[in-house]
């Protein structure tokens, strides 16, 4: 695994923790309008984007297509309006581990959907990574009682969870993940003050109290500046389908930071599955894997995968063809001549009865 990668891992787990570990910010908000939170925190997560983004600004906004707005639109309100909305109606008829446990099958999903959006088939490794990933997370929260109104919210939330990374993918190499960000986040702020005017008229928003604020000043700088930046950041490094394995984590951190804000314990159940998914997300992510070293270089070229590679355009020693057969001077004797009674080239083609090339092979 080489650095990049490595990068992408910690950026992509470093994103998931976060979120994990605000659920204690969102208990503090059950009381503010659903509209305006998500109005502040949006609006001010795109403004402190918008500083952070350097030199290049906005300017790659310019160069966006239609199509590409409307991905954009799309993702701020089904990744991030919708998926909170879907998870807010769900805990209406459903225990908070219902809609918890479909939200955890999103890396099973994306390790399949990614692929086939992509024109390739899933990567047998990433798949097994994400059946444990899911399990693990249905471990931790286990189950609860639900109908099937909070069956579909649930199912919802979950279609949010798949688009926040699967949208993105197109639009990431053009705006990078800062820029992403702070575009997804200003549409997102327009997006919930229009849901808000909408559905509750000029009760949308308030003033929030002192916990309330500093709850969606920790969502909107840290979860959602800091998280997004760096989830996007994971996905541009190993892909969608790898770093979708690290949202097994955030249920885990929940668990973890639970007994902290005595809303939960952590005991035997929420310890098997996060083993369950820290195994499930070390052989997904590619982490197990030692990087291959670069094989013997020969005198004919580099071998690669065991077979002797010719020196290719701009690669040939002087006085040689590729292929290995040196150029013939002039004035030496050439085809159908004979000198000495030996074949031209042949003690120079053949080293020897048997000789092997070097990188194992016998000639390819």
């Amino acid at each position: 695994m080489d650095r990049n990668h490595l990068r992408g891992v910690l950026l992509a787990a470093l994103a998931c923790l976060l979120v994990g570990g605000s659920f204690t910010a969102n208990s503090l908000l059950g009381a503010y309008p659903y509209a305006g939170g998500q109005a502040l925190r949006y609006g001010l997560a795109a403004a402190l984007l918008l500083v952070l983004l350097g030199r290049r600004g906005t300017a790659p906004l310019r160069s966006l297509k239609a199509r590409q707005w409307a991905r954009l639109a799309l993702l701020a309100a089904l990744g991030m309006l919708g998926f909170n909305l879907a998870v807010l109606a769900a805990e209406r008829t459903a225990e908070p581990a219902v809609p918890g446990v479909l939200v955890g099958c999103a890396p099973v999903v994306v390790a399949v959907l990614a692929p086939a959006l992509a024109g390739r088939r899933p990567r047998p490794a990433v798949v097994r990574g994400a059946l444990l990933v899911a399990a693990g997370a249905f471990a931790v929260q286990g189950w609860g009682r639900t109908d099937g109104q909070g069956l579909v919210w649930s199912a919802a939330a979950l279609c949010g969870e798949v688009g926040f990374a699967l949208l993105a993918v197109p639009v990431l190499p053009a705006l990078g993940p800062r820029l992403l960000s702070a575009a997804a986040c200003a549409l997102a702020a327009a997006e919930a003050a229009a849901l808000g005017l909408v559905t509750q008229g000029t009760s949308w928003l308030r003033l929030p109290g002192p916990l309330e604020a500093a709850a969606l000043g920790w969502q909107a700088v840290v979860v959602t500046v800091a998280g997004f930046v760096c989830w996007y950041a994971g996905i541009q490094r190993i892909g969608a389908e790898r770093a979708t394995l690290f949202s097994g984590l955030i249920p885990v951190s929940a668990a973890l930071t639970a007994p902290l804000a005595g809303t939960g314990t952590y005991g035997t159940a929420q310890l098997g599955g996060s083993l369950l998914v820290a195994t499930g997300v070390a052989l997904g992510s590619g982490v197990l894997h030692r990087r291959r070293r670069p094989a013997a270089t020969g005198p004919t070229g580099s071998t690669e995968g065991g077979r002797n590679r010719q020196p290719g355009a701009g690669e040939e020693r002087a006085g040689a063809r590729p292929g290995g057969r040196r150029r013939r001077p002039a004035g030496h004797p050439g085809a159908g001549e004979r000198h000495s009674g030996v074949r031209p080239g042949a003690a120079e083609a053949h080293p020897g009865a048997g000789a092997r090339l070097p990188g194992g092979g016998s000639g390819g």
